[in-house]
């Protein structure tokens, strides 16, 4: 035995935890944090719930940005993980055939019968990686296409198909993609007629802003991509394993059959990172085309026993515990509770999305004192009345979101899927107090939108 003890380490210097990321990681965000009002310490977790020190609980709506799909240390997915690490398995020899990759690739597969294999990697950005991987090889062409507005992830591939320039500014060349409108046939087929579109990814609700693909939309882009002998990549990198309200978010429209699809962050069950790109036969026995290719496309902790068996236990538990049931009927309540308030407060423009994933949009209001002060946020920068929103929920509230993007004036709510009608009440009671507070024309909400105001101009 070592003498390392991880107890005694968190309880002698977990006090630091701000300091050393100041020191040592991303230094902005403690300052971020701190700016916000955000910089909790958080002593312990479970399911839709956080704990301070002092015993007061504070509501996730965030889920770990959709990896905590069944909350946070859910016993089943914890147990087997100590199983996991109790059986003492011949892990990652790489001349083997294990069987939990193959167990959880036939369970995967079940939600998606037209596909037939899975890679498996460790996070959503590898699974848009291996996608556009395999799309360039199996069609041999060389141009992917993605839309406006989109996020598939920070890795240089998968930020060659990212619609927003501020994740893409001076990391630049990057891959030859082009971006087309969120629904826009005419320009998707445009760009098909050129002959050397490999494959078009798209998610079926975008995370930024919760836009839903319109109506039909997935169904006639699918038809014109294999019109042109190119493929369809569905990321439900956030979207997928229920968080919808069905298990993919694509099947919210007949007869879409993508070719290839992304899952990850709620697979993990939020303990092991873990991403899979689903796709049809065809596809991987062209990219594994020969024993000289066998490692053509690999990686190194990819289909490890930890995360193969927390992903086996995730779905179990979604099996057995009507998870994509629950979405489905607790975010419809959500929503409707939420969409009601819309004609009560002239700040709130719109409430969207499917299941368990949905967009609370502010817009310009009517009257004048109220319209002057939006427009001295505006004037600043786009997004600030969604981040003075976001932050009474916390402070006053205890209740976790977060803006839905940069320059945006949407909320977007992603709580775990095990959330009920207790977290329902608790959410729009506390929303509810909030947008009050705004349109009563004063108040500590305001003080805020001044301090972020002046932040954002600093900023410039």
């Amino acid at each position: 035995m070592t003498g390392f003890d991880l107890t005694r380490l968190l309880a002698e210097r977990g006090g630091e935890r701000y300091a050393l990321h100041s020191r040592h990681l991303n230094h902005q965000l403690p300052r971020m944090l701190h700016t916000l009002g955000f910089d909790k310490v958080y002593e312990r977790a479970e399911g839709a719930y956080f704990y301070d020190a002092d015993g007061r609980d504070y509501l996730d709506m965030l889920a770990g940005f959709g990896v905590m799909g069944l909350g946070r240390h859910h016993p089943v997915v914890r147990q087997a993980l100590h199983d996991v690490l109790d059986a003492q398995l011949a892990d990652l020899t790489r001349f083997d055939c294990p069987p939990l990759p193959g167990l959880l690739a036939e369970q995967l597969l079940r939600h998606a019968p037209h596909l037939d294999r899975v890679f498996f990697g460790n996070s959503g950005t590898e699974a848009v990686e291996t996608a556009l991987k395999f799309a360039r090889y199996a069609t041999g062409r060389p141009r992917v296409l993605y839309c406006t507005h989109a996020f598939h992830g920070l890795t240089t591939g998968s930020l060659s198909v990212n619609g927003e320039d501020g994740f893409r500014d001076g990391f630049a060349p990057l891959l030859p993609d082009t971006a087309v409108e969120m629904g826009d046939l005419a320009a998707l087929e445009r760009e098909l007629r050129r002959g050397d579109v490999a494959a078009f990814v798209v998610e079926p609700v975008q995370g930024k802003g919760v836009t839903p693909a319109p109506p039909g939309f997935l169904g006639a882009a699918q038809e014109l991509l294999h019109c042109h002998k190119a493929l369809l990549i569905a990321d439900e990198v956030q979207t997928g394993l229920g968080r919808t309200g069905d298990f993919f978010a694509y099947q919210h429209e007949e007869g879409v059959e993508p070719d290839l699809v992304c899952v990850a962050k709620a697979l993990s069950g939020g303990y092991v990172p873990v991403g899979a790109t689903l796709g049809k036969e065809w596809i991987f026995k062209k990219v594994y085309s020969s024993m000289d290719r066998v490692l053509v496309h690999s990686a190194s902790f990819g289909a490890n026993a930890q995360a193969m068996a927390t992903g086996l236990a995730v779905l179990s538990v979604m099996a057995d515990e009507g998870i994509v049931a629950n979405a489905r009927r607790t975010g419809d309540l959500l929503r409707s509770r939420l969409a009601a308030l819309v004609d009560r407060y002239e700040l709130l423009h719109e409430v969207r999305g499917r299941g368990l994933m949905i967009g609370i949009e502010f817009g310009r209001p009517k009257s004048l004192g109220l319209r002057s002060r939006w427009t001295m946020l505006q004037a600043a920068r786009k997004g600030l009345f969604a981040q003075m929103v976001v932050v009474p929920l916390l402070q006053r509230h205890r209740i976790l979101t977060q803006v839905s993007g940069d320059h945006l004036e949407v909320i977007k709510l992603i709580p775990p899927l095990i959330i009920g009608e207790r977290e329902v009440d608790r959410f729009v009671q506390a929303f509810t107090a909030v947008m009050d507070d705004a349109h009563s024309g004063g108040g500590l909400l305001w003080d805020f939108g001044r301090t972020l105001v002046k932040q954002a101009v600093a900023n410039r």
